[in-house]
């Protein structure tokens, strides 16, 4: 599925719609202008549709590009196999890529990597193999023994091929997408008092505990405030035995019949509790503060769409004029209260029969509700919008007379007396 086709059927677009905005932000077209200037090639969106269509376009276009340095990163190793291109295909985040790239991604100095330089890795290799006639781990593990790459006992070489072992279960896509969904699901987030007996504002959060799937956004950004502030402890909890089974399931020979399968247990667990465990923890923290900020900015543009309809000029009718050229200038009118009662376009700069009927609707909606007072913002065909109005105000009604007041910024308001 290309992007535009993917994008297409996440917002229930035409593809002609799809297609325009994209040219038109390639094109280096910001939002506002695209919403307010171009409507006729996008059938009119609003601007937070517009907006959300933006963000999911750089997203997706991100992710390709990242599914291409890493599936040119592991064909450069020549370990790009057809199980890894399905993988990389079937990714659909940025985070599932990762997961595909993370055993061929260059990692610094570990104890996986120290037991490798070791030789230990064809040890690892038969154990995890669990071979149902294989020796005891202890025991294959003495054909390992070296003092001169410093591996003294048998047990130092088991140990070495145990964290090999855990590297590799840590790398491994599956487990890892499993174990999100499950901490996602079932995981919590508990919060502590840093400073037991200290008061603060974050009082409510000192003895915390709520399932992820429940947790409300304000609460994850007052968590992180009161984390960075010090003034919390922060910790995902997730039922290890479930954590620990995820891995079984995935790594361990279900017949039980080998001897090394005990090892290879003990290897996922440490894997789980020392590698991915914390970097699960990390990775749904932070899809929890996107969540979280990105609700707070919508919440946020709600609130000041609210306060930006105020009614404009307390206890008058008012008509808004939005000058433009080739669309159209926008009428609204609004009551005292900040209600919409009528909506309209005219067209001030075109003919003379179409201005004509622009005075002719201007003269209705006066009489109609009463309006008191005329907006007109400022911007493309202003000047012409405000001639055309002061004209018909002059007609509006014998005697009638107006006087200009002062508008807010960008606007001229005109009392109708």
């Amino acid at each position: 599925m290309t992007i535009h086709t993917q994008l297409t059927t996440e917002f229930r677009l035409q593809p002609s719609q799809v297609e325009n905005v994209v040219r038109l932000i390639d094109e280096g077209n910001t939002i506002p202008f695209i919403a307010r200037y171009r409507k006729e090639q996008h059938g009119a969106l609003d601007d937070q549709v517009l907006r959300e269509l933006a963000e999911r376009l750089e997203y997706l276009r991100n992710l390709e590009k990242r599914r291409e340095e890493v599936r040119a990163s592991i064909q450069a190793q020549d370990k790009l196999t057809p199980e890894i291109e399905q993988a990389l295909d079937r990714a659909v985040t940025l985070a599932e890529i990762e997961d595909v790239y993370r055993p061929f991604k260059p990692k610094r100095r570990t104890r996986a990597s120290i037991a490798k330089e070791k030789g230990l890795e064809p040890l690892a290799e038969r154990v995890y193999a669990q071979e149902p006639d294989s020796p005891a781990p202890i025991t294959m593990a003495e054909a390992f023994i070296d003092n001169e790459k410093g591996v003294p006992s048998a047990e130092e070489a088991l140990q070495g091929a145990m964290d090999i072992i855990a590297e590799w279960i840590s790398d491994n896509a599956d487990i890892r997408r499993r174990l999100r969904n499950l901490c996602s699901v079932v995981g919590e987030i508990v919060s502590k008092a840093a400073k037991p007996g200290e008061d603060s504002v974050y009082a409510d959060y000192y003895d915390f505990k709520k399932p992820i799937a429940k947790l409300a956004d304000h609460q994850v950004l007052a968590i992180n405030r009161g984390e960075r502030e010090e003034f919390l402890k922060v910790n995902l909890l997730l039922d290890s035995v479930k954590g620990r089974n995820v891995i079984a399931s995935e790594t361990l020979d279900p017949s039980g019949r080998s001897l090394c399968t005990e090892t290879v247990r003990e290897a996922g667990a440490d894997a789980y509790d020392r590698l991915i465990f914390p970097s699960i923890e990390r990775e749904i923290r932070s899809i929890l503060t996107e969540k979280a900020s990105a609700a707070a900015i919508k919440n946020f543009a709600m609130n000041l769409r609210e306060l930006l309809l105020q009614p404009p000029v307390k206890g008058k009718v008012a008509l808004g004029l939005d000058p433009g050229y080739r669309t159209g200038c926008k009428v609204a009118v609004v009551d005292a209260t900040g209600r919409v009662l009528d909506t309209g376009v005219i067209y001030v700069t075109h003919s003379q029969g179409q201005k004509e009927q622009a005075r002719q609707l201007i003269f209705s909606m006066i009489k109609k509700y009463g309006i008191e007072i005329v907006a007109i913002g400022n911007g493309t065909a202003s000047r012409e919008t405000e001639e055309f109005a002061a004209e018909v105000l002059r007609c509006a009604e014998p005697g009638a007379g107006h006087s200009e007041a002062a508008g807010g910024r960008g606007a001229r308001a005109t009392n109708i007396t």
